[in-house]
Parts: structure tokens; C-alpha cells; sequence
């Protein structure tokens, strides 16, 4: 697959500096930036081929649901650093209540989004070798992954 950091809208994205410290950042904070990142990735991996927007929202939404993002975490969690791991702590411990998902669910998923907040602003490439890590090859047509 395409490292997503090689986009050029990515890496004008990545490339605005950052005045303050992420660690000054809550977890919510960086989980709220995480989510958007995610999304983005999601959303950009089925681009093409082009289908109608009502299956490319539903492949969309089958990728970002809590579910799908506490299997990935599952999935990540050997690959990252202590470091890593002290950041999904942080944000599976700063996550309220979701009504559509279970509370280890929600924080599960609330800890990668954090993570992902955090590499964004400190360490895209980090966060591009995670991303392609959980998603190694270009989606199907037929399926959301």
C-alpha cells in the first residue's frame, strides 16, 4: 500500500507547525484530533475505486465504528512502544460513556484515537507505519476490509 504520508495533501497537513507541546494537550483533545485522522485515512483508502456515495459511507462508517477500533488497538498493541502504550493508557482512562458502545469498547477506542492524536503532531511517520501495519493492503471493492 501507498504510505499515506506520501500524499501531498497529508504532508501539507503534517507539515504545519505545531506551537505547543502535544503533551500539553488532554487525552480528549488528542483523542478529538485522532478521530479526525483516522477518518481521513479510512475515507482516503476507499477513494478508488469509485463507487456511489452510499457505499463508500458504509464502508467508511464499518472502519471507524468503536468495534472496529478496539480490534485494531488489539491488533497494534505489540507493535508499540512503552511510550505508545502510555498514551492509549491515558486515553482509555480519560474516556466518558458512549451510549452506542460498551464502556471497554468505547475507552479501547478512545486510546487509539489518542494515539493517533499524539503521533500526528509528534510523529507522522510513526503513525503512517501503524496505520499501513493495520491496514496493509488497498480494500477490496466488495467488502470494507
Amino acid at each position: 500500500m501507498t504510505q499515506f504520508n506520501a500524499h501531498p495533501l497529508w504532508r501539507s497537513l503534517t507539515d504545519i507547525p505545531f506551537p505547543h507541546s502535544p503533551q500539553s494537550l488532554s487525552p480528549v483533545s488528542l483523542a478529538y484530533l485522532g478521530d479526525a485522522v483516522f477518518e481521513l485515512y479510512v475515507r482516503s483508502r476507499y477513494l478508488f475505486p469509485p463507487r456511489r456515495i452510499s457505499d463508500f459511507h458504509r464502508c467508511v462508517v464499518a472502519q471507524v465504528r468503536a468495534e472496529q477500533q478496539a480490534q485494531l488497538l488489539e491488533t497494534l498493541l505489540p507493535q508499540l512502544t512503552d511510550a505508545e502504550k502510555e498514551w492509549v493508557r491515558r486515553g482509555r482512562n480519560a474516556a466518558s460513556s458512549n451510549r452506542r458502545a460498551s464502556p471497554d469498547l468505547y475507552q479501547a477506542a478512545s486510546g487509539l484515537e489518542t494515539l493517533l492524536g499524539y503521533l500526528y503532531l509528534t510523529n507522522p511517520q510513526r503513525l503512517d507505519t501503524l496505520l499501513v501495519f493495520v491496514f496493509p493492503t488497498e480494500p477490496t471493492e466488495s467488502s470494507p476490509d
